[in-house]
């Protein structure tokens, strides 16, 4: 089973997110075989951005970033230090508020989970297909 462990920087930062996507795209890349559709490498790869967006707006910022590959799945798992659990939300169509990421999460991934960390805050993770 492939593991990558990635740190990003704990700051409102689309840099952020987007060498959250890069660390992807490069761990998706890397894989032994099989090897991974560019259809299910770009769902990861945008599960990865919601994730660690949501982290950076209403988690007090992303710890880290694991990504693993099992021989079937690629799970996606966000750290971050708040212990408030996403919400399903109506999504704002007019005031640019967000409420889609979420709940595309949920529709992408085979299985989503919340986990309290003990030291604090939760990790958000993702079982996607491959």
């Amino acid at each position: 089973m492939d593991t990558m462990s990635v740190n990003v920087a704990p700051v409102r930062s689309a840099t952020s997110v987007a060498e959250a996507r890069e660390s992807a795209r490069d761990f998706l890349e890397g894989l032994a075989q099989p090897t991974v559709a560019a259809e299910d490498a770009d769902t990861v790869v945008l599960v990865v951005s919601e994730l660690v967006t949501n982290a950076l707006r209403h988690g007090g910022g992303t710890r880290t970033l694991d990504l693993t590959a099992p021989p079937d799945s690629i799970e996606v798992a966000v750290h971050d230090s708040s212990p408030q659990a996403p919400r399903m939300r109506t999504p704002d169509l007019n005031g640019g508020t967000g409420g889609f990421g979420w709940p595309m999460v949920n529709r992408l991934a085979r299985a989503t989970a919340v986990t309290p960390r003990p030291s604090g805050g939760k990790t958000v993770s993702a079982l996607l297909s491959r």
